[in-house]
C-alpha cells in the first residue's frame, strides 16, 4: 500500500464503536497491514492527562474550556500519531475525531455550529478522514449498555439526543465520507459491513 488510510469511528455513548475499531484493527493486521489504533481524547501521553480531566465527573469545565481541551488533545494526536503514520503508509484508526467535537461540543454544549466548522478549517485540524464509520442507535439503548458513567455519559438524555441528531446531520451533509450502520445489529454483522467497505477501499487504492 503506497498511501495511508485514515479511518474514524463515531457514535453516541454505548454504540460499540471502540469494540468495532479493535475488531477492524485485528482483521487488517491479519491481512498484513500495519495498523495504528488511537483514540480521542487520550491518543498521546499528554492526551491521557487531558482525558482524565475531561471525563472526571468532579471537573468543572465550561463548554468553551471543554472544547479547547479536546482541540489541544487532537492537535497533539494529529502531530505525533496520525499524520506521521499516514505519511509512512500505515492505516490509522481513530476512536472518535472531529465529528465528535461537532456533535458533543456543538450540538450537546450548544456552541455555534458555524464556529466549530471554522475551527475545522484551521491547518492543525483540516485533515479529514478517508472514511468515517458512524454506529447509530437510539441513545436510550446505548446508555443502557454502560456499567458506569463518566462526566459526558452522565449528561441528561436531551444532551445525548442532540448529539445523535447532529451526527446524523453531519453524515447527511458529507455522505461520501460516511458509512452509517445500525448499531443495534449483532456485533459480527456490523463488523462484516465495515470489513467489506474497507476492503473495497484498499483494493481501489492498491490498483491506482
Amino acid at each position: 500500500m503506497n498511501k495511508g488510510l485514515f479511518i474514524t469511528f463515531e457514535g453516541v455513548e454505548g454504540s460499540g464503536k471502540s469494540l468495532q475499531a479493535n475488531k477492524l484493527k485485528e482483521f487488517l493486521e491479519k491481512k498484513g497491514y500495519t495498523v495504528v489504533l488511537t483514540r480521542e481524547p487520550g491518543g498521546t501521553s499528554s492526551g491521557i492527562r487531558i482525558r482524565e480531566i475531561l471525563l472526571d465527573r468532579k471537573s468543572e469545565l465550561s463548554p468553551w474550556c471543554e472544547l479547547f481541551l479536546y482541540l489541544a488533545d487532537r492537535a497533539n494526536n494529529l502531530e505525533y500519531v496520525i499524520k506521521p503514520n499516514l505519511e509512512q503508509g500505515n492505516i490509522v484508526i481513530s476512536d472518535r475525531y472531529f465529528d465528535s467535537t461537532i456533535a458533543y461540543q456543538g450540538a450537546g454544549r450548544r456552541i455555534p455550529f458555524e464556529t466549530i466548522m471554522e475551527l475545522r478549517k484551521l491547518p492543525a485540524f483540516s485533515l479529514l478522514p478517508d472514511i468515517t464509520i458512524l454506529l447509530d442507535l437510539p441513545v436510550e439503548v446505548g446508555l443502557s449498555r454502560l456499567k458506569s458513567l463518566d462526566r459526558l455519559e452522565g449528561e441528561a438524555m436531551e444532551f445525548h439526543k442532540r448529539v445523535r441528531e447532529m451526527y446524523l446531520k453531519i453524515a447527511d451533509m458529507e455522505r461520501e465520507r460516511f458509512l452509517v450502520i445500525d448499531g443495534t445489529l449483532p456485533v459480527e454483522k456490523i463488523h462484516d459491513k465495515i470489513r467489506e467497505r474497507i476492503e473495497e477501499m484498499l483494493k481501489i487504492r492498491e490498483e491506482t
